[in-house]
């Protein structure tokens, strides 16, 4: 500690090793993409995208954000948000059995009028 009384610098530390990169997975494994607070939980994985639908002249395609619920989906494309039933009639196979569990980076059918 005699650096200090002298007005000098203390020495540098040595750097922190990097971390080691993951082990890529084996061949013939599905690549599952983790949400960044909880990493037991899938985020969007490659069954997700394989469901993805192009969009048609009686229907749209929504990308779901943070904080979306169907029923903001619906206002924001109906003008209304009761008609939610509407959009989760259509992705049913994508959202699965609790329309209130929608995901963000999901790809949602949006029926036309």
């Amino acid at each position: 500690m005699d650096f200090f009384r002298k007005g000098e610098k203390e020495p540098a530390k040595p750097a922190a090793k990097p971390a080691a990169k993951a082990a890529a997975a084996p061949a013939g494994t599905q690549k599952v993409t983790t949400t960044p607070g909880n990493p037991n939980q899938a985020f969007y994985s490659e069954s997700d995208k394989n469901q993805i639908k192009p969009a048609t002249p009686t229907q749209d395609i929504y990308t779901v954000q943070s904080g979306d619920s169907l029923s903001k989906i619906a206002k924001k494309h109906y003008g209304d948000a009761n008609t939610w039933k509407r959009i989760y009639e259509a992705n049913k196979d994508i959202v699965g059995p609790n329309p209130d569990l929608i995901r963000p980076g999901q790809r949602l059918v949006i029926p036309r009028d």
